[in-house]
């Protein structure tokens, strides 16, 4: 049995819930393409504090974790159930790291169900969301991923979900589908060593663009667990959809293990260059 796919997802708006744009198309056309997971391991950017803890509640809430939005998005709510059973797996995954098991004080967050919504619209799925520690290194959470390699051979897909380029401060909102030039050029660094070799996917900081494209690490680490897992696994991530909004974010996204199963008679999830420009997408 092939161990379960990896994905890492620019997620965006939590608008992209609510919209059909060539993004939200390309997540719909992944969930087709792949075989049912026993369960969705999900590591959001928007989960971010100072410890490592793993949602451990049957059944988690919807978290609108925003504001300044449409009531129409508010309303949204992704019932998918919770797998204690899972949570903790994942703490005796990680020894001899510390992973704290939280039974009531989070729940799946828009990086999370905004994706879901569309990977797995009937919410039919268990969700498992790992938090990312603030006060580690980024060294820790590529180490961690190699330690939650194994959970894919037991049937559980895992997800990183931020973007590879977030800069808020920078934003153009009347540029929808438009990027900086350095923004495109620590996206393309990004995508060769995905591409080429994960492992070193830390070599990315050094890149004298990197400090304009993540100047906070919360969207960008996400990136790290899916690169660790990579290179635990197949050796490379290929992306699946790639583009630009507002000036100063990247929707690109990654898959890794994904090629036996479509190989197997299932579509193939649609390949995106980086020149089709995008539809509107609110950032």
């Amino acid at each position: 049995m092939s161990a379960s796919p990896v994905l890492f997802i620019g997620h965006g708006s939590p608008m992209n819930t609510l919209e059909e744009n060539r993004y939200t198309r390309a997540w719909r056309e992944i969930g087709l393409a792949l075989p049912r997971p026993r369960a969705v391991l999900v590591i959001s950017a928007h989960w971010f504090f100072g410890a490592t803890a793993v949602t451990a509640m049957a059944k988690p809430r919807t978290i609108h974790d925003f504001y300044g939005f449409p009531q129409k998005l508010f309303d949204v709510d992704y019932p998918a159930p919770g797998m204690p059973d899972l949570a903790a797996e994942v703490v005796e995954a990680a020894k001899p790291q510390w992973v704290g098991l939280d039974h009531d004080q989070w729940g799946l967050d828009h990086g999370t169900w905004s994706v879901l919504a569309h990977i797995y619209p009937d919410a039919d799925v268990p969700v498992v969301q790992l938090s990312i520690n603030a006060f580690k290194p980024l060294e820790y959470h590529v180490e961690l991923a190699a330690r939650l390699a194994p959970l894919r051979d037991r049937g559980v897909m895992i997800i990183g979900s931020g973007n590879v380029v977030h800069n808020l401060k920078r934003v153009q909102r009347d540029q929808r589908e438009a990027a900086f030039d350095w923004a495109e050029r620590f996206d393309d660094a990004v995508a060769d060593q995905m591409s080429s070799d994960p492992s070193a996917i830390l070599k990315s900081v050094e890149h004298p663009d990197f400090s304009r494209a993540v100047p906070t690490p919360e969207h960008f680490i996400p990136l790290l667990y899916v690169a660790g897992l990579a290179a635990a696994g197949e050796g490379k991530a290929t992306a699946f959809a790639r583009g630009y909004t507002m000036g100063s974010i990247s929707m690109t996204c990654y898959a890794a293990g994904c090629e036996a199963f479509a190989s197997g008679g299932a579509p193939a999830p649609a390949m995106l260059p980086a020149g089709v420009p995008p539809e509107q997408t609110n950032i």
